[in-house]
């Protein structure tokens, strides 16, 4: 057995039946033992593409996904998406090929410090140093990715250990893939627990790992403890367009358990005027630094502190079913200011289409659609779909603000459900990045359904130099009306171009019903999106 098929079995063993990659010399050795170890291969056509599918995976299956590429500037093209996966805390593993260990400082081909260059947007990364311990390697970083709170890890594997042939090699046991779960004390959930019952207006926060898509019992959490639970994984925090006008809410709140919600710039730091001056928070973290961060943002506000996995800690509140008062009325306010929207938008005499027009016809398809999953990237129009598009699954481009990933999004959505209606929404600007992967989508047979709104320019950076700098200094934010329709129909894909509202319906029912992967391009006013009502 070589090293190669060494690392290909381990995965095999942890349950990993799809890893995507971009190939490259010092890889192709496992792409080799993938074959004998029954893994399939998304062959992609950007390494980034390969980071941002994993991630899209590991969010709709609850497992740790494996993105793989080469060394050199196969590595550090994916280091870009790593960012984004690290503040959606999903579970990833990124395998890198590496240069030979015994020609290291010799100025192999694509030598390179990858561990120095990785290390500050993961979670760990490390160089594996011994052909007979990589499985292990690999049992590591599945567990550590998926520990705690999620994130990515990055394994470069040199190549020479690759090609090492071993004898009487180790596969590591079930239990070292096993994540380790810190549990929450019984004294603490007690705590909680009396806190959250004394209070008239509490709340629950958790971050983007704990939203509803990849922890559905929130809601039963929310039943359980009579709390309103908030998730919060957009960039914009407190503006974010989805939750409506839960900024003026939060300020009235009196208590707050931050479960897993990390204090940071989206939480106004913890202060007023986003949190009230008065209010006593909670929080449950499974990393020290974070909770050491919160104690020296709220000081004497802080009620308790307790290192625990915030998932765990929910579940065992779930279990205990501590019950409490009526708060139907506190939690009617809440619910209603997050789906409060402004009612000023005018749809009408736009020359072309109007984005409240584009994502009201999107969110009618996604009512009638079988198992609907939504793509939203970021942008402009990106805050004009999350607005006013919703499906019970979803996935965004997370708090890190990246864009461009959601085509890669969506393909792997589709891989992950298979009988899922897979939607994404994006700008033609954000369609740049990774419309290549159109191409791969049709290889495989994969389809989705790909919605741009085409507004010709970079329209948040537009409107940002529009308001801030004058009218006569808007510079080089426009681009060509490209026919992305047609891009796509040469990579063999199905794409249609609307300018007629009244056409959209049509459009998207012909989108469902084409067997191939759909561009379907939608000429948009470039209106500035609708900020969070109070906002």
């Amino acid at each position: 057995m070589r090293g190669s098929d060494l690392v290909a079995h381990s995965l095999a063993s942890a349950g990993v039946r799809v890893i995507f990659s971009l190939s490259g010399n010092q890889i192709m050795p496992i792409y080799d033992a993938c074959i004998d170890a029954g893994i399939r291969i998304i062959h992609t056509r950007h390494e980034g593409a390969a980071v941002y599918m994993a991630e899209a995976h590991a969010q709709l299956t609850g497992q740790p996904a494996v993105a793989m590429v080469t060394a050199g500037p196969g590595f550090t093209s994916s280091l870009g998406p790593l960012c984004a996966v690290r503040a959606a805390e999903s579970p990833v593993l990124l395998i890198s090929g590496d240069s030979p260990l015994a020609g290291d400082g010799k100025g192999c081909f694509q030598e390179l410090d990858q561990v120095g260059m990785s290390s500050s947007v993961t979670k760990l990364s490390l160089r594996a140093t011994r052909a007979e311990n990589l499985g292990f390697d690999i049992a590591l970083g599945l567990r550590v990715a998926a520990a705690g709170r999620p994130g990515p890890v990055h394994l470069a594997l040199p190549f020479d250990l690759l090609q090492q042939n071993l004898q009487d090699p180790v596969l590591p046991a079930a239990e070292d893939f096993r994540a380790e779960v810190i549990a929450a004390e019984a004294d603490a959930l007690q705590g909680i627990c009396a806190s959250l019952a004394r209070a008239e207006r509490p709340l629950i926060l958790t971050g983007p790992a704990m939203n509803p898509t990849r922890a559905p019992w929130l809601l039963q959490l929310a039943d359980v403890v009579d709390t309103p639970v908030v998730a919060m994984e957009s960039p914009r925090g407190l503006k974010d367009p989805c939750l409506g006008n839960f900024a003026s809410v939060l300020a009235q709140a009196d208590v707050i358990l931050l479960l897993g919600k990390i204090v940071d710039h989206t939480l106004g730091f913890a202060q007023p005027p986003a949190i009230a001056d008065d209010c006593r928070l909670m929080v449950v973290d499974p990393d020290t630094d974070m909770l050491d961060r919160a104690r020296r943002a709220l000081g004497a506000r802080l009620l308790r502190a307790h290192r625990a996995d915030a998932g765990a800690t929910a579940r065992a509140l779930i279990a205990m079913a501590p019950g409490g008062g009526d708060r139907s009325q506190w939690r009617a306010r809440v619910a209603q200011a997050m789906t409060s929207r402004p009612d000023d938008i005018d749809a009408t005499g736009s020359e072309r289409i109007h984005p409240a027009l584009l994502c009201a016809a999107v969110q009618n398809f996604l009512q009638h659609a079988k198992e609907p999953v939504l793509i939203i990237d970021g942008g402009e129009f990106g805050q004009w779909a999350q607005a006013c598009v919703t499906a019970e699954t979803r996935i965004i481009n997370g708090p890190s603000g990246c864009i461009g990933g959601s085509i890669c999004y969506a393909l792997a959505a589709k891989i992950a459900r298979p009988g899922a209606t897979v939607l994404a929404l994006l700008g033609d600007g954000t369609a740049g990045f990774h419309f290549s992967e159109f191409e791969t989508a049709h290889r495989y047979g994969v389809k989705f359904i790909a919605v741009i709104g085409h507004d010709a320019r970079w329209n948040a950076e537009y409107l940002i130099q529009q308001r801030d700098f004058g009218e006569d200094r808007i510079y080089e934010s426009e681009l060509d009306p490209t026919r992305y329709d047609l891009a796509a129909a040469g990579f063999g894909c199905h794409g249609e171009h609307v300018t007629d509202p009244a056409k959209l319906d049509a459009a998207l029912r012909r989108a469902a019903d084409s067997v191939l992967p759909t561009c379907l391009v939608c000429e948009i006013d470039g209106q500035p999106a609708p900020s969070a009502a109070g906002h």
